[in-house]
């Protein structure tokens, strides 16, 4: 991935989290303004995952976004709204980011 597809993909990631967080947000207090909120920022972060698809394909840039923000998003939940995901659930996230770094090794680095 080149500089301006990290960069896509960071924003992409930084608004499809508040978009996650809006709607944790709105389970707890029931304001229908997060989900319209949270409906209008994973609107934006689509939008910007169209300019990272182009650049590196559907396929890489999809699975780098969706196992991104599972780690992520699983950050937020344990640090802000203190859940406590099971051992096995911890051994599925560390395989989403080999997963990440088998997709993202760049090609011809291993033969």
């Amino acid at each position: 991935m080149t500089g301006g597809a990290l960069a896509f993909l960071a924003g992409a990631m930084a608004i499809f989290l508040a978009a996650a967080s809006a709607l944790r947000a709105y389970v707890s207090t029931g304001q229908v303004w997060l989900i319209v909120a949270s409906l209008a920022l994973y609107g934006a972060g689509n939008l910007l995952m169209v300019r990272l698809m182009r650049e590196s394909g559907m396929a890489v840039a999809i699975s780098i976004s969706a196992v991104l923000q599972l780690v992520l998003a699983t950050l937020v939940a344990v640090l802000f709204f203190a859940e406590r995901p099971s051992q096995m659930q911890w051994a599925g996230i560390a395989l989403g980011v080999v997963a990440v770094a088998l997709i993202g090794w760049p090609k011809g680095a291993v033969q």
